[in-house]
């Protein structure tokens, strides 16, 4: 687009974030592109038979705790059913526990009345039907191509792209993730602390059925997940795991053979699962908390991981990211509805400075869990166990925290 005939958004990243992005924008009638460096591969969903003719699972090994105001909104988008019924799993119940002892947190969806409390989703599958609505709605596509350069002045901000176009728009949303090259280009500063941690992860299949509940146990290493998936059976048995552990420790676990590492998993989730069968590839990837300085800077904005990336113990990073974009599209709207518009970006210096204290909030929050519940010292050794204890009995202590995770 020339500067005579900017567009409204480019948004730079095509992920959950970016994808959702574009979707949100163009549903409020602007004009809206959307730039990606990798056209993401088709999603297959298929399940292939390994060795032996063991079952070998081939999700995505990347999956979401995809909370209720996060299906609403892109249910609004059109989006949701696609992804609902072809392959999502609702999460019914949430046990949290430590090792060390102590009383069970547990969410309930019947105490809570709800019909379920989240789905577990695959990021592959997110994304192929985002990316499969972008037409319908407008969304022009640039892809695959790198932003080479940024550039703004008070009307309006432009990218240049590898191919050698310049896009002129009234508004650029990074969400080109944990690394982001417009970030970088903009001269916005991050903080970041390493954990030190790895996330493993991995799908396994159990001996009993996982009774739609994610299941969460601390120890002195860090939190082991299972999150419940779809197997194609009625009574599933079928897990995501997400092992956090240290640097050291989770490099060991990923050079273990198949029995060595379930023997590992069932000695460390101590579980109501039973025995457990291996049905998938490994993976790791390293945990740290990154928050940028800033979320806008002019007319460019940071959206999901671009703006902040989060430990993983409580499933909030996509959910999140998804709820910078929803905050700041529903603050568009507002500002349209009262006569405003483009001209200012006052409203966008709001949206930030809310954003960022939200989600600063909600990572330091995760920061120190992660250590209160990750380490064998003695006094918080004694005191952990006790407090999930006494969360878990008192209803509208259970209540909360749910609806904060939940959006709600």
């Amino acid at each position: 687009m020339s500067r005579r005939d900017p567009f409204d958004v480019v948004v730079v990243g095509g992920g959950v974030v970016g994808a959702a992005a574009a979707l949100a924008f163009a549903g409020e009638g602007a004009r809206v592109a959307l730039v990606e460096a990798h056209v993401p591969a088709p999603w297959k969903g298929v399940a292939a038979s390994g060795p032996g003719g063991a079952d070998t699972c081939q999700p995505d090994l990347r999956v979401y705790a995809f909370a209720p105001d996060n299906a609403a909104a892109l249910d609004r988008l059109g989006v949701w059913a696609a992804v609902r019924d072809t392959r999502a799993q609702p999460y019914r119940a949430m046990q949290v526990w430590d090792a060390a002892g102590g009383g069970v947190l547990r969410f309930d969806c019947d105490a809570l009345a709800r019909p379920e409390l989240g789905w577990i989703v695959e990021h592959g599958l997110l994304v192929d039907r985002l990316w499969s609505a972008l037409p319908a709605a407008g969304v022009q596509i640039r892809a695959p191509v790198r932003v080479e350069a940024f550039g703004q002045d008070d009307a309006l901000a432009w990218i240049d792209l590898s191919g050698g176009e310049r896009l002129h728009t009234r508004l650029v949303l990074a969400a080109d993730g944990a690394e982001s090259h417009l970030r970088t280009l903009a001269g916005i500063q991050s903080d970041t602390r390493q954990y030190r941690q790895r996330g493993v992860v991995a799908f396994v299949d159990s001996e009993h059925p996982h009774q739609a509940t994610c299941w969460q146990r601390f120890l002195p290493t860090g939190p082991l997940a299972f999150l419940p998936f779809v197997d194609g059976h009625p009574h599933s048995r079928r897990s995501s795991i997400v092992w956090t552990l240290p640097d050291a420790e989770a490099e060991r676990v990923l050079g273990l053979d198949d029995a060595a590492f379930l023997d590992a998993v069932d000695r460390a989730f101590d579980g109501p699962l039973g025995r457990l069968r291996a049905v998938s590839k490994r993976a790791a990837f390293p945990l740290r908390r990154r928050l940028a300085r800033r979320y806008a800077s002019g007319r460019l904005v940071l959206a999901g991981d671009a703006a902040h990336v989060v430990h993983p113990l409580a499933g909030q990073g996509v959910n999140l990211g998804l709820r910078d974009v929803f905050a700041l599209r529903d603050m568009y709207a507002g500002v349209r509805s009262r006569g405003g518009g483009w001209e200012s970006v006052r409203w966008i210096e709001r949206w930030a400075r809310m954003r960022r204290s939200e989600n600063a909030v909600a990572a330091h929050a995760f920061e120190g869990l992660n250590g209160l519940f990750s380490n064998d010292a003695v006094v918080p050794t004694l005191v952990r166990g006790t407090l999930l204890g006494w969360a878990g009995q008192l209803a509208p202590v259970t209540h909360a925290l749910w609806k904060r995770a939940a959006g709600l």
